[in-house]
């Protein structure tokens, strides 16, 4: 027969007798012939506690947790762990995605291999995590759900970390012969301390990468140089894109156009706007947060006057006499990197009986020569998102390629996992690590 005898519990088949178990514990069976034996519930099953309600809550081992956020978010610290110990969290009211149940390890712990908290944000979920080493610690065995609108969420997600980042498209190639304007610089976009985005715009919010999650490094071409009596081309965008954050995208460089040979036209639209030829029009248009516009040209005097490309800092220059060139809008400096450099520079404008315009500081091209000092002109420096210099009568036909663009991220070390494709040798500034992206690749956080 079965049943409890005195204080013992008869196993019917077995013949075994084991004895009653204390408050908490649960009956387990080692098999037929064995006797079974009461343990605490973290070696044989999940003990679940009253609905907590606090804003804190420590752990314990062999537990379960309804958790209300109704009012507050929760942080629960984790109990230092034994190999196979298990813990379950479920969101007792349904508002885990209104206020944040966090999960932070016991000293050096891990949660998932990383010693980053992690977040339970999804409404209705129900999590349970094991202990499973010093190498991964905490890990998630059960628990994805489907959150709002039918997408599959994942049960444990580590807290994001804060990136910053300079994103710079590539720049505007210069138009070719006769009487060209210079290249504008590529989109400038900068989050790092208190520096200036492109336009005069304030510094944008770091970027918020989560743990575990690869992302995609785009590198902008510089725009192709125009031909005789042909524009200038746009530059290439940049981007930074992958896992939840919203993809940082910098616009190429606008194109400059030649004021003879071509329909007259305004400069290329782009990040900063390309330069207009020795005509009546105006420079192209810079993007918002990004670039300023381009020169306008002009014409009269002999042959007129062309626009410098806009850059980062400033317009490209306008003149309105004379037969030069104008100067390319200034780029932006920035200490990203540990030290200051200037980038984003537009290219001048060329000038066949006057004089050529000079290149914005920041990797702006300068524009030919075509008088009797011949010159030639020049391409947008490398990965500055510098613009193409405009061609000019008398010189080559060709203008200037747009500068190559540039993605930097700088991060704590702390944070740093050291997991990336084509980044230059990082760079270590005291308590940062920083990864300059000269071509495409991916950094995993």
């Amino acid at each position: 027969m079965s049943g409890i005898v005195g204080s013992k519990l008869n196993i019917r088949g077995s013949g075994r007798i084991a004895k009653l178990g204390t408050d908490g514990q649960v009956l387990t069976s080692a098999g037929a012939g064995v006797s079974a034996v009461y343990e605490d519930a973290a070696g044989g099953g999940t003990s679940w506690q009253s609905v907590t309600t606090g804003s804190t809550l420590t752990a314990v081992a062999g537990n379960g947790y309804p958790i209300n956020t109704t009012s507050n978010a929760c942080t629960v610290t984790l109990p230092a762990g034994s190999v196979g110990d298990t813990i379950e969290f479920v969101d007792y009211a349904g508002t885990w995605d209104t206020n944040v149940v966090t999960l932070t390890a016991n000293g050096s712990e891990k949660i998932q291999s990383a010693t980053d908290d992690a977040d339970l944000n999804v409404e209705r979920q129900g999590v349970k995590i094991v202990y499973v080493d010093a190498t991964q610690g905490w890990v998630a065995t059960t628990g994805v759900n489907e959150s709002t609108g039918g997408a599959t969420a994942p049960a444990l997600r580590l807290q994001p970390y804060s990136v910053d980042f300079l994103c710079i498209a590539g720049g505007g190639g210069g138009a070719g012969s006769y009487y060209a304007g210079g290249g504008g610089a590529g989109g400038y976009r900068n989050s790092y301390l208190s520096e200036t985005s492109g336009r005069g715009s304030a510094s944008e919010t770091a970027l918020s990468l989560s743990s575990g999650t690869t992302y995609t490094i785009t590198i902008g071409a510089g725009g192709a140089a125009g031909t005789q009596h042909e524009n200038g081309s746009n530059g290439t965008d940049s981007s930074i894109s992958g896992g939840l954050i919203t993809t940082v995208t910098s616009t190429g460089g606008g194109g400059s156009v030649e004021g003879d040979g071509a329909p007259f036209t305004a400069g290329l639209d782009g990040g900063s706007g390309g330069g207009a030829g020795a005509t009546d029009d105006v420079g192209g248009s810079g993007t918002a947060n990004q670039g300023y516009d381009g020169g306008g040209g002009t014409t009269g005097g002999a042959n007129g006057t062309t626009g410098g490309g806009g850059g980062a800092g400033a317009d490209g220059e306008t003149l309105t006499t004379g037969a030069d060139g104008g100067d390319g809008g200034a780029g932006l400096e920035s200490s990203i990197t540990g030290a200051a450099v200037t980038r984003g520079g537009g290219a001048s404008g060329s000038a066949y009986n006057g004089t050529k315009g000079t290149g914005g500081t920041g990797g702006g091209g300068t524009g030919a020569q075509g008088d009797g000092s011949v010159t030639q002109a020049t391409a947008g420096t490398a990965n500055t998102g510098g613009g193409g210099g405009g061609a000019s009568h008398s010189a080559t036909n060709t203008g200037g390629v747009g500068g190559s663009g540039v993605v930097i991220l700088r991060m704590t070390t702390a944070d740093y996992t050291g997991t990336y494709t084509n980044a230059e040798t990082p760079i270590v500034d005291g308590s940062d690590t920083i990864l300059v992206f000269n071509t495409n690749g991916t950094y995993t956080a």
